[in-house]
């Protein structure tokens, strides 16, 4: 199995689109310079999720990726230190939910 995470490879996975996202600084300050590009607050319940955005379930960040997300992706949560898998709900949306 290969890990999703390692990249390398730049062709469209399996069932996704294969789309690459520019990310901009949200003004997310609770991570280093570096990486705060990868996150954003989440606004509330009217707050929309893009393809490429999970809902970090322990602390409330939205996760953001440079590609769109999809079922057995694994993210990392910093600002909580989680391990999160990505899974589709019964409702079609993506969800995290937490490995460790």
């Amino acid at each position: 199995m290969r890990d999703p995470l390692e990249g390398g490879n730049t062709a469209p996975a399996e069932g996704g689109d294969g789309r690459r996202y520019v990310l901009e600084d949200t003004g997310f300050d609770e991570v280093p310079k570096k990486y705060r590009r990868f996150y954003r607050k989440w606004k509330g319940p009217g707050d929309t999720l893009a393809p490429n955005e999970v809902l970090c379930p322990v602390c409330k960040v939205v996760i953001r990726s440079t590609r769109a997300l999809r079922d057995g992706d694994r993210v990392y949560c910093m600002p909580c230190m989680s391990r999160l898998v990505v899974f589709t709900n019964d409702a079609g949306a993506l969800e995290a939910r937490v490995a460790y």
